[in-house]
């Protein structure tokens, strides 16, 4: 009888929603070359190949994101038991599962896999608001991501997934919507991150916002996974047991699909995941290094560069990142006619409009490629190169503008490099002294959002960044054409928070010394009169406080990673007040951990060393909730 019920079940998902899986649809609905054949998948169903719910597992914990007032999308994964045996870690109380990738099921099954959702305000369940089903299989990695509706605004939510008609059921996960667009809102939290390459180090910084529950939402800025070779290329990996698979250089679509498995398993992540709703914005190491809208920076156009970079078209293999990114990560589709389109906005309440930008792989115009640099820098300052792409652009103007228009209290914006002028030639002792792969590489595009800002007058502004390994606080400024005060803010636009990475190296070094590092930041600081400090030292994170009355950002370091472990250090806290458009003064209270401050001291607790266990750094005590 339960086989009849079966065969019924799986027979009727030819009259079913497939797309309530948006992942059927993802990324494009318009870009034939990435889509999946529904009609295919539907006629190849066999139902009587179907894994039974015992065969499955929630492989990868769950996760959540890109909240609306109303809706957020839900994720999940759920697949047969791999070829390695059983992904059950009894251990784990954050993932459920911590899988080996599944490289393909003992059992063939061309039946797809049907999985519910539900969603309530109580763990309980007892009063459920959105719920629903949707099928994955094979041609989706059988992931799921849905969008459960109908909810309320700036509610936490709990959610579950199911395999259908059985108790085979997911962690329970948490989330939350957002505020209504005019709503008030007194005050949100937001974790923000950057650059977790697996091999160098453990991914605490995710889990130390969930062991003190102490934001809303997570920003993620890029770099979420690195396509390197498994051993981060210096043998890093080998020496903690952190080496992702494939252990090479990552192009096809399986290969990029394996590394998202593999970074899924950190304990830490899959903690933010399933506590957090993230918005995440690509960098370029989720498809290669130093990716422009033609190419990358091991693809040179020549025949030995396309030997060198796996034989695959560099067009494939961003095509193959991009769904996979999709596949793996609660993002929404925006809309995606024309390309690869990932930069959107949400509106916090009154309080704030979030703008994600795409600085890397839309549209960008040509960047620094290691053997062009002598080109890139020539050309840096003309009109003609975009970060983005003159539609992006066009878009991020008016989201500014209409953002000021309706009277948001603050305009956030994510960028995935430095937005900043950073002269680095003192530590460097380059010639050349500008990143030329960040902003600074594309000047005149910098010189047009500055204009559009200070010519109507558009204040509070709080850019976000990633990507340089460092952390760096400065004034928003228009160098050279507003007559800026290093010493009381005066002339600024608004105020630029860069945080480190979560785990990838310093880029002064990967074994850099407390000591030094600072001595470079001093160096730095007094070198770029808009920078107020600057850190090399620590991987971590940073969060911020949004009020109509004040922006409060607190900078957070770890003193290892080379385990897993809750300590964290408290770097330095800065304000800016609602209108000043700068930070508040003195900086910081006066007052760092580590790093320069242009006007302050740096003072340390008996720091001596990344790997002391001693008094200085705070310990989070519910450790034993991951």
């Amino acid at each position: 009888m339960r086989s009849l019920a079966v065969l019924l079940s799986l027979s009727s998902v030819a009259l079913a929603s497939w797309t309530k899986n948006l992942n059927y649809r993802s990324p494009s609905e318009h870009h034939p070359g990435m889509g999946i054949s529904l009609h295919k998948v539907n006629k190849r169903n066999d139902p009587s190949t179907a894994f039974t719910p015992s065969q499955l597992n929630f492989t990868h914990g769950v996760a959540s994101g890109d909240p609306y007032s109303d809706s957020v999308i839900l994720w999940t994964r759920v697949a047969p038991i791999s070829l390695n045996g059983s992904n059950v870690d009894s251990n784990s109380t954050v993932s459920g599962y911590v899988p080996l990738y599944n490289h393909g099921p003992k059992q063939v099954s061309t039946a797809p896999v049907c999985v519910q959702f539900k969603v309530a305000k109580t763990s309980d369940f007892a009063e459920v608001e959105s719920s629903g089903t949707a099928y994955t299989s094979s041609d989706i990695d059988y992931t799921v991501k849905v969008e459960a509706s109908n909810l309320t605004a700036f509610t936490r939510y709990y959610y579950q997934f199911n395999v259908c008609g059985s108790n085979n059921t997911s962690v329970l996960g948490r989330t939350k919507t957002t505020p209504a667009k005019n709503d008030y809102t007194a005050e949100v939290g937001l974790a923000v991150y950057s650059c977790s390459n697996f091999p160098f180090g453990f991914f605490n910084a995710f889990g130390n916002p969930v062991r003190k529950d102490s934001v809303d939402y997570v920003l993620h800025l890029g770099d979420y996974i690195y396509e390197y070779a498994g051993n981060g290329d210096y043998g890093y990996g080998y020496s903690i047991n952190r080496v992702p698979t494939p252990e090479r250089v990552i192009f096809t679509l399986l290969d990029y699909r394996e590394r998202l498995a593999t970074y899924r398993t950190d304990l830490d992540l899959l903690a933010s995941h399933q506590n957090y709703p993230w918005i995440a914005v690509w960098d370029d190491h989720e498809v290669a290094d130093n990716t422009y809208r033609d190419g990358e920076a091991d693809l040179n156009n020549t025949e030995a560069s396309f030997v060198k970079d796996g034989g695959v078209a560099v067009d494939q293999r961003k095509m193959n990142a991009v769904r996979a990114y999709f596949e793996w990560m609660p993002i929404r589709q925006v809309e995606m006619d024309d390309n690869l389109r990932i930069w959107r906005s949400f509106s916090i309440g009154s309080l704030f409009d979030l703008v994600m930008l795409d600085t890397r792989q839309y549209d960008r115009s040509i960047t620094d490629l290691y053997w062009n640099t002598e080109y890139v820098h020539e050309i840096s300052n003309d009109a003609g190169r975009s970060m983005m792409g003159s539609r992006q652009e066009n878009w991020f103007y008016s989201q500014l503008s209409d953002s000021a228009a309706r009277g948001a209290a603050w305009r956030v914006i994510g960028s995935q490099t430095v937005f900043s002028r950073v002269n680095e030639s003192v530590a460097y002792g380059n010639v050349d002294p500008l990143d030329y792969d960040a902003w600074d590489g594309y000047q005149a595009n910098r010189n047009r959002t500055l204009n559009h800002l200070y010519q109507n007058n558009i204040g509070n502004n709080i850019v976000l960044s990633g990507d340089s390994h460092a952390s760096w606080v400065s004034d928003l400024v228009w160098l050279d054409h507003a007559n800026y005060s290093s010493s009381s803010g005066a002339g600024s636009v608004g105020v630029e928070f860069a945080g480190s990475a979560v785990s990838s190296p310093c880029p002064y070094g990967q074994n850099i010394s407390l000591n030094s590092a600072n001595n470079y930041s001093s160096w730095l600081v007094g070198a770029n009169s808009e920078l107020q400090w600057n850190d090399l030292y620590y991987r971590g994170y940073f969060e911020l406080r949004i009020s109509y009355d004040e922006v409060n950002a607190s900078f957070f370091g770890m003193p290892t990673i080379i385990n897993r472990n809750p300590y964290e250090i408290s770097l330095a806290n800065f304000t800016v007040k609602s209108g000043a458009n700068a930070l508040q003064r003195p900086v910081a209270g006066g007052v760092v951990e580590s790093g320069a401050l242009k006007s302050g001291k740096v003072v340390q607790t008996n720091a001596t060393n990344s790997t002391d266990t001693g008094t200085w750094f705070v310990s989070l005590d519910n450790e034993e909730d991951l």
